[in-house]
C-alpha cells in the first residue's frame, strides 16, 4: 500500500495484481509475475478476486435495495473494474453517492477518468490511506451527509495492513464518525479457512524477502473484532461466496475461497 511503490512498474502493487487477477488490463510485468506466483501456490486466488468482486456487489445491492442505504465510503477500491461501487448503487437509484479513496495515484486518475457516475447521484475521490482516517473525514462532506448512514467499505484490503494496533484504530475512528444506522463491509482472506501448506507459502512469498509487499492472513474472530458493537448482518462474517448468495452465482458453497465476509450495521 505504498505510494512510491504505485508508481514504480518494476515492483508489484497490490491494484495492480488484483486487477491482473480480474482479467484486466491495467497491470505491469512485475504485478503478472507476483500475481502467476503466488496462483502456483494457492491456485485459488484469482478465483477468490472474483468472488470477492461479486460479493461487493451483492453487499451493496442489499444495502440500497434492503437497508435503504444511498451513501457509500469506498476504502482501498483499487483499479476500476465492471462492478464499481458506484455502477451497482447508482444502477438501483441514481441518487446514490459514493466516495472512493485510494492511496495509489494510478488508481485515481483511472477512477477520476472512468467512475463519472449519475448526473443525479454524486462520485468523489480522495487521495490519501485508510491509516490516515482524519483527512478522510475531512473531506468526505463535500460529498457525502453525515447526517445520514453511510456504508464504508474496506473490501480486500484490510489484509494488506500488518499493524493490527494502527488499523484497528484507523477502523474505530471512521466508524464512531459515522452516523447511527450507517453500514461497514468487510472482507479479508482468512487464517482459518486456508491449509498450513498454503499459509506457509503465502508468508513466504509476502515476507520482508518475498518480493510481493505485506500480507497478514486474520482468524475470524480477528476479523470479526473489526464489527465489535455492531449489529451483524444475516448470514454474520461467513466465506464470500455464502454471504447471500444469488442463483445463478458460479462460486458454489463448498469451493475453496479462503476469504470471510461480513456487513455489520452501527446501532441507531
Amino acid at each position: 500500500m505504498d505510494d512510491i511503490n504505485s508508481l514504480n512498474t518494476g515492483i508489484p502493487h497490490p491494484a495492480r495484481r488484483y486487477n491482473y487477477w480480474l482479467g484486466g488490463k491495467d497491470n505491469f510485468e512485475a504485478d503478472r509475475v507476483s500475481g502467476v506466483q503466488i496462483a502456483q501456490a494457492i491456485p485459488w486466488i484469482p478465483t477468490a478476486a472474483r468472488a470477492n468482486r461479486a460479493f461487493l456487489s451483492r453487499a451493496v445491492r442489499f444495502l440500497v435495495r434492503k437497508a435503504g442505504v444511498r451513501q457509500f465510503l469506498d476504502i482501498g477500491t483499487g483499479i476500476p473494474a465492471p462492478g464499481n461501487t458506484h455502477e451497482v448503487a447508482q444502477s438501483i437509484d441514481p441518487r446514490a453517492r459514493v466516495v472512493y479513496v485510494d492511496n495509489d495515484p494510478l488508481v485515481m486518475s483511472h477512477l477520476r477518468a472512468l467512475a463519472t457516475g449519475t448526473p443525479e447521484g454524486k462520485t468523489g475521490y480522495i487521495h490519501s490511506d485508510l491509516l490516515d482516517p482524519d483527512e478522510i473525514l475531512r473531506e468526505i462532506g463535500a460529498t457525502l451527509d453525515l447526517s445520514q448512514p453511510v456504508a464504508v467499505l474496506l473490501v480486500a484490503v484490510l489484509h494488506f495492513l500488518t499493524d493490527d494496533d494502527a488499523v484497528h484504530a484507523a477502523v474505530g475512528k471512521l466508524v464512531a464518525a459515522m452516523p447511527p444506522g450507517s453500514y461497514l463491509i468487510i472482507s479479508h482472506a482468512a487464517l482459518d479457512l486456508v491449509s498450513d501448506v498454503e499459509r506457509e507459502a503465502l508468508e513466504k512469498l509476502t515476507g520482508p524477502d518475498g518480493g510481493n509487499g505485506p500480507f497478514k492472513l486474520r482468524a475470524g474472530t480477528e476479523i470479526a473484532a473489526f464489527t465489535d458493537g455492531m449489529k451483524l448482518v444475516e448470514p454474520g462474517l461467513v466465506p464470500i461466496q455464502i454471504w447471500r448468495p444469488e442463483p445463478d452465482s458460479p462460486f458454489g458453497p463448498d469451493e475453496q475461497i479462503g476469504m470471510y465476509g461480513v456487513v455489520a450495521q452501527k446501532p441507531s
